[in-house]
């Protein structure tokens, strides 16, 4: 594939780790059209840096982690569900027992 189109290429290897997670949890089928692609990361990246665009001098580390969280909750209201995000709680549940993790709800 590389000799036919490099950019198709690149995005297979990008996203192969992802989808080969989500098979080895069992959750390709009932996550897998969200999950595998990184377009919701890739819409979020796009909307925070359409919100920052304007500024030009960050002072600090701080100053920027600031934007970015009041970036992150300006443009949160414009973003899509993922689909089937009623299922999330699959993918805890399967990590969750992959990693071994025997934590409980906090809240």
């Amino acid at each position: 594939m590389e000799k036919k189109n490099r950019s198709a290429a690149n995005s297979l290897r990008e996203g192969l780790e992802e989808t080969l997670t989500l098979h080895r949890l069992g959750l390709a089928v009932e996550l897998g059209r969200s999950l595998s692609t990184t377009n919701a990361i890739e819409n979020v990246n796009s909307k925070l840096a359409r919100y920052l665009r304007k500024i030009k001098s960050w002072k600090s580390p701080d100053m920027l982690a600031r934007w970015i969280a009041m970036g992150l909750i300006e443009v949160e209201s414009r973003l899509r569900r993922i689909h089937n995000y009623k299922k999330l709680y699959l993918l805890r549940d399967a990590l969750k027992t992959k990693l071994g993790l025997n934590q409980t709800k906090v809240a």
